[in-house]
């Protein structure tokens, strides 16, 4: 059975930043994040808002397209974001 699964971005107030992940429960996670649950990198860095999403229709495609983007410059992430997010708006107000 195949699962949902999602790649993120997570940054800080200050958009100074970027992390990636992959999930399959982007609520769930998200939350994580907001509420430093889990000691890390986003919880020493404060990185509670959501700026941008992708989905797939599974779990392996998803975790490639992480790896690839982990593989991105700053600059490539950021155009990433700004494509689809020009004003970094938290995504998770949606929720």
């Amino acid at each position: 059975m195949t699962r949902p699964a999602f790649v993120y971005f997570m940054t800080n107030k200050a958009n100074r930043v970027l992390y990636t992940g992959v999930t399959t429960d982007l609520y769930r996670r998200v939350w994580e994040h907001q509420h430093h649950s889990l000691p890390g990198f986003t919880s020493r860095c404060n990185c509670t808002k959501l700026v941008l999403i992708e989905g797939f229709g599974d779990l392996m495609p998803a975790i490639e397209r992480e790896k690839q983007i982990k593989n991105y410059n700053r600059a490539h992430k950021v155009r990433l974001i700004e494509a689809k997010n020009p004003t970094w708006r938290d995504l998770s107000e949606e929720f």
